[in-house]
């Protein structure tokens, strides 16, 4: 059996998108925003949400998973939220860590992307530029 403390507060980042993970012994509930996985986004982000829960395999059933996200879109929150789920589950078990990483580095590594600023006379586009007519 795993000595661990009763709770894990994790986070992950996804572009503008902030999500907290709190994992506890519980029964396996999942909620997202206070509302059951099971009734959140759409059917890919719930499945990407699932995954590091997948790969914990029969420990995840005996944990309850409370997250907190906010900002940025539907996908990058789905993505936010899958990053501190994985990390909150390696830190309760350090052994998974080696699985996840064969599986997805992205569940334990962040995507540091973000959009680029928008540039002058580019009229709101990051790169391209207007043409000059005097030429």
């Amino acid at each position: 059996m795993i000595k661990a403390p009763k709770n894990f507060h994790t986070s992950g980042k996804r572009k503008r998108a902030v999500a907290r993970v709190t994992v506890a012994p519980g029964k396996g509930t999942i909620t997202v925003n206070n509302v059951a996985l099971a009734h959140y986004g759409n059917e890919i982000n719930r499945i990407r949400i699932r995954e590091p829960l997948i790969l914990a395999g029969e420990m995840s059933g005996k944990l309850d998973v409370k997250v907190r996200v906010n900002g940025g879109g539907v996908t990058g929150q789905a993505d936010a939220v899958r990053l501190a789920i994985g990390r909150a589950l390696v830190q309760y078990d350090g052994s998974l860590k080696e699985r996840f990483l064969d599986y997805d580095r992205q569940l334990l590594v962040a995507d540091i992307r973000r959009k680029e600023s928008a540039k002058p006379n580019s009229h709101g586009q990051a790169r391209a530029k207007t043409q000059k007519s005097y030429r």
